[in-house]
């Protein structure tokens, strides 16, 4: 249903709901169940697999304690709630410091005109006290959001690489070899169709695999590596979208920028596969 509403060029609607673990919590046999000890402290991953919203989790009662995102140990900060965005997962430490009963856990949507949440419930041994009714709210407001991501470290001391003779260890003091302008833009084609595209070219996926083609050295044949420009400032955002089979070339050992630019009115999320990266503003 989905992709034959983006085929006559309509946009992805609102979402007709939450799910945690599969479940909407909107009674109790429709609700995932956490089991915790008093005293005991336990991990939690988090993680929105989601399509387009972004999501706030949080817990009646308890604090959360940030330990890791993706796959990166974190400065251990301490959140009453938290702002997990498509594609992202985090593990959260959660100690069963309250008195034994029910807890809700929520997730609700942000960024969005109308909240939908979810519930989970979190269950002390021996609990005779259902959950609260009342929820704890959400944050409002994108500049909260943002001002939480900025409290997010990496943690240096904790499985991480050493310093090493060349001194590379010491990102700050390396000179930026490129810089590139990443900017996404929704429109539609010659054809009228709605697409996605970086830099005013929207990827086309080829016959060949990329890496195929590049082997057996006919990749000129296969995709573009100059259609997507490292700056896009001269590219109209109106202008019909340019259909390539496009990659960005690189090179070995270069120290790259990444500016990400978005004008539309909904949050993007990108991911770098294979890659650590430094956000820096």
């Amino acid at each position: 249903v989905l992709r034959r509403t983006l085929e006559v060029g309509k946009p992805i609607g609102k979402p007709d709901g939450v799910l945690i673990n599969g479940k909407s919590g909107k009674t109790e046999t429709e609700s995932v169940v956490f089991g915790m000890e008093a005293g005991k402290t336990y991990r939690y991953r988090i993680c929105n697999v989601g399509m387009k919203t972004s999501l706030n989790v949080r817990v009646q009662g308890h604090r959360m304690q940030l330990v890791e995102i993706e796959g990166s140990h974190t400065v251990q900060n301490i959140y009453d709630s938290l702002d997990v965005h498509l594609g992202q997962c985090y593990s959260v430490l959660i100690t069963a410091d309250q008195k034994p009963g029910d807890y809700f856990m929520i997730a609700s949507t942000r960024f969005t005109k109308y909240m939908l949440n979810a519930t989970a419930l979190i269950r002390y041994a021996n609990s005779e006290k259902p959950a609260p009714q009342v929820l704890p709210p959400a944050p409002v407001g994108v500049a909260w959001s943002l001002n939480q991501f900025r409290s997010f470290r990496w943690n240096l001391t904790a499985s991480a690489a050493r310093p090493n003779p060349q001194g590379s260890y010491h990102y700050g003091q390396i000179n930026i070899t490129r810089t590139i302008k990443i900017l996404n833009s929704a429109g539609k084609d010659a054809n009228g169709k709605l697409r996605y595209g970086i830099n005013g070219v929207s990827y086309v996926r080829p016959t060949t695999p990329l890496k195929l083609a590049q082997y057996f050295g006919v990749g000129e044949k296969v995709y573009n590596d100059t259609a997507i420009v490292d700056d896009p400032s001269d590219v109209s955002p109106s202008a019909p979208l340019t259909l390539r089979s496009a990659v960005l070339k690189g090179t070995y050992r270069d120290f790259v920028e990444i500016v990400f630019e978005n004008h539309e009115r909904g949050i993007q999320s990108w991911h770098l596969d294979g890659y650590s990266f430094f956000p820096v503003g």
